[in-house]
């Protein structure tokens, strides 16, 4: 049975996370626990053991797991532990991402169809797998971490701006989809978000142009109408927002989190 109190109105609930060892994921899967869902995050790239210990420091359990989003063995291996320790996977969050920096006329097949099968196919693949149970049960919340990247396009970035643009677009026939059967399907869009994926690109950009990363980020900082990047954690209270049953009539956006910056 689901209790609903108003700090841990997910009590009951189980949500699973890719990415969700750093940045955005990370951000994403405390602001759940911290709403009482239990929660199981998957990561290629980070060690899931800190995420993984914060996550049980807010009195819920968690799982964490080894997970490539580009393997649909992988995935699917992924939500059945989640169903094997949990019972069930109620709401999905899609965090996992990389980024491509290359021309068109010179861009690598391979590092083309990387970037979409991580961006897009990742996606795909975990929607895949968690859209039945949360049919079957008549709830379900599915939050895929889009981009400004989808809607304003930029030179180097062609592979990421179309895997994201994608994302879009899958969002929206999913939220039609779930929408006869009480599960909910929305896109956030971060702008610059202060996290390692962004830290290392301002790291390159900076190392590049023979200037700190200090000033390079006071550079962005500047160039946002707010003066800053976004959190992670703001898109985790966005997250949390997304999850209220007050909140279900609230699918198939695509919601821009970027203190006013169109990129």
């Amino acid at each position: 049975m689901v209790t609903m109190s108003e700090d841990k109105f997910l009590t009951g609930r189980v949500a699973m996370i890719t990415g969700g060892a750093s940045g955005i994921g990370r951000g994403i899967a405390l602001a759940l626990a911290e709403a009482g869902a239990d929660v199981a995050i998957g990561s290629r790239s980070a060690s899931t053991k800190p995420c993984k210990d914060e996550i049980e420091a807010r009195g819920v359990r968690a799982l964490a797991m080894n997970l490539d989003v580009a393997s649909t063995d992988s995935v699917q291996a992924f939500y059945d532990v989640a169903v094997k320790v949990f019972g069930k996977v109620d709401i999905l969050a899609n965090s996992a991402g990389i980024m491509a920096e290359e021309t068109i006329c010179g861009h690598s097949d391979e590092l083309w169809h990387q970037t979409v099968d991580v961006n897009l196919n990742g996606v795909y693949r975990t929607i895949k797998v968690c859209l039945p149970g949360m049919i079957e049960r008549k709830w379900g919340r599915i939050i895929n971490i889009a981009s400004t990247a989808a809607e304003v396009g930029s030179p180097m970035y062609a592979a990421y701006c179309a895997s994201k643009a994608g994302v879009v677009g899958l969002t929206h026939c999913v939220a039609l989809e779930g929408a006869p059967h009480g599960v909910s399907c929305n896109a956030i869009s971060p702008g610059w978000t202060e996290t390692d994926l962004a830290i290392d690109a301002i790291r390159r950009y900076a190392e590049a142009e023979g200037r700190s990363v200090a000033e390079y980020m006071e550079e962005i900082n500047q160039a946002n109408p707010q003066k800053r990047m976004i959190q992670p954690e703001e898109i985790g209270s966005l997250a949390v927002f997304l999850c209220r049953n007050e909140a279900l009539g609230l699918t198939m956006q695509n919601i821009t989190v970027s203190a006013g910056s169109l990129w």
